[in-house]
Formats: C-alpha cells, structure tokens, sequence
C-alpha cells in the first residue's frame, strides 16, 4: 500500500513538472554583456589575439587561399551575403554560412547541431574538403615552421602549436563578438523611444498571433532546438547526424540577432529577404515532407499581408554594433 502510494505520488509529481515546463511563457530577454568561457579555455587577451590572428589566416587553409574571414567578414555581422559560400576549387558549400554575432551563447553549433562546443565547431571547416579542406596534421606541421606562432603558443598554452590550441583560440577569439544592446535592447531596458511604432507593432505580432516566440526567444532569439518547416527537402539536416528517420529535415532556429545583416536567409540560402521569410511562414510553409512527415509549423493564412512590414521592422531593430575587428599583422 505504501509502496503504491509513493508511486502515485511520483507520478503526479511528474505530470505536474511536465504541465509546468509546457505552461512556462517564452520571453524575449537582453543580451549578456560578456559571454562565458568553459573552466578548460578561460579567456585571456593574448588568447583572444591568437585567436584573431588565426581566424584571418588563410594558411589554416589547404592551398593558404581561405581564412574564417573569407566566409565570416567581420562587416556584414561575420556572414558573407552569399546563398552558398564556394569552398576550395570554387565547389559551393551545402549550406548557407550563419553569422557569428553572440554565436558563444548557442550550446550546438552548425544547422544540423553537429558540434557540441565552439572549440568543436572551430575545427569543423578547416578539416572539410567542400571548406576550407586542410589536414589537421599538415596545419600543426605548417603552423610549427612559423616561429610567431611558436611563440604565441608557447605564451599561451606553454606547448608548441596543437589543434587542441588553435580551437581554443579560435574559439575565445570568437566568445567575443558580443553585439552592443540593439534598439530593442534599449526598448526591453525601458526606452519607449528606441524602436518605431511599426517595430513595436511588429513585436506585438511576432509575441502574440504571428507565433515567432514559440521558437525564437532568450537572449539570441532562438530556442537552440532543431525544427522541420519545411524550406527545401534537398537536404536532411539533423538527420544525417543523428540518423533518426524523426530527425529528418530539422534544422537549428538561428538567432535572429543581426538578422538584417546575415541575408539571405533559410540553410539553403534560398530567401533573399526579411519580407521574403516573413511571407514564406505567411504562405509558403508547406503541408507536409514529400514522405508525409509533418511539419512543426503551419502557414500563418489568416495574418494580413500589412503585418509584414511591422514584423520586417522589429526584425530590423535587433541589429547591436559588434566589435570593430580588423585583418591582424600575421607573423
């Protein structure tokens, strides 16, 4: 009898906890101002300027062509303004390339969530041939003849240049680019005048009968979770990598920080606008995947065309200055 009551006390315990977690409200919420590095890469200055010095080297690259920047330039919020960014030999990559604004608040990387820390994810294009197509041997090899590099290394991490160490630095080179508070930011502090009476109309909509919040909330405006809408069934995003059939066509929610300097838009690349992705979840969301699977979300067929241009306005007031960041001496 006991026994049986425990029970049911722990499964009434559960049901509450899950109608708790279901029933808590999404909310929009500022920007840190700094961003947390893990107890096993604390940031340091000299770190953050390796860090910089190897995101604009192209020699991380396998003909010393391309560098991170060739695909993350630091004025269009660290994306490159191309559909599909071309790799090495000019072979145009599978996906759209994401900006990096504030990107060390995400906890996976990549569409497809493939990389579980940024000193992970750092390391993932300089090793794939459609990127920048380097060996990592070859790059420690090639990094160890460059007697700055020696130096720096040894300063740093006390060791001769590692992959280990070059994704440390990448990566607290990039936990740095945190963007200043937006316009928005300055509304959500308690400046009435900071964004429009379209953006405010805007964010009305995208909290409330356009659904945005559902899945772009938090700090960068995404819930970090993987969701299938249905843009383009060229290309199975989180299934390939977890290889679960119920994973298929699920993408990341990208943070909508910036977004207005990050176009075009979708994984593939294939919206060029803010106006064009707010009419795609308007009309163009499809009914289902072409094998049935169904969809996380559904047209918006009863919201007014007017309530675009209010919802491209609240987009456009998340823009944040990021830091000025400019090609480094390379030694």
């Amino acid at each position: 009898m006991v026994r049986n009551f425990a029970i049911v006390l722990f499964l009434t315990a559960t049901a509450l906890s899950l109608v708790a977690e279901e029933s808590e409200t999404p909310s929009l919420t500022l920007l840190p101002k700094t961003i947390p590095s893990p107890d096993s890469n604390p940031l340091t200055a000299a770190k953050v300027e390796l860090g910089k010095q190897l995101f604009f080297d192209p020699r991380l690259s396998g003909d010393n062509t391309m560098s991170c920047a060739t695909c993350h330039i630091p004025d269009q919020a660290f994306a490159d303004g191309q559909a599909k960014s071309p790799g090495q030999g000019g072979r145009l990559s599978n996906r759209n390339t994401q900006g990096l604004a504030n990107i060390g608040l995400f906890t996976n990387f990549f569409w497809d969530g493939r990389a579980a820390s940024l000193e992970e994810q750092a390391l993932g294009p300089i090793q794939s041939p459609d990127e920048m197509n380097q060996s990592l041997d070859e790059l420690e090899r090639e990094l160890n003849a460059i007697r700055g590099y020696v130096q720096q290394f040894r300063e740093v991490f006390g060791s001769q240049v590692t992959r280990d160490g070059i994704a440390k630095a990448l990566a607290a080179f990039q936990r740095t680019l945190v963007t200043q508070a937006s316009p928005f930011d300055r509304y959500l502090a308690g400046d009435d005048d900071a964004i429009s009476g379209a953006a405010k109309r805007g964010l009305e909509l995208f909290q409330g009968d356009a659904g945005c919040i559902r899945c772009h909330h938090g700090p960068l405006l995404s819930d970090n979770k993987f969701h299938r809408i249905g843009a383009s069934w060229r290309d199975c995003g989180r299934g390939l990598i977890t290889h679960k059939p119920e994973d298929d066509y699920r993408f990341r929610t990208p943070s909508l920080r910036n977004v207005a300097q990050t176009a075009p838009y979708m994984h593939d690349g294939s919206l060029e606008t803010l106006y064009d992705v707010v009419m795609f979840y308007f009309r163009g969301v499809p009914k289902s995947s072409p094998e049935g699977k169904p969809l996380d979300i559904e047209p918006r067929l009863d919201s007014s065309f007017s309530d675009i241009d209010n919802l491209v306005a609240f987009l456009r007031s998340l823009t944040g200055m990021l830091p000025e960041v400019t090609a480094p001496e390379l030694p």
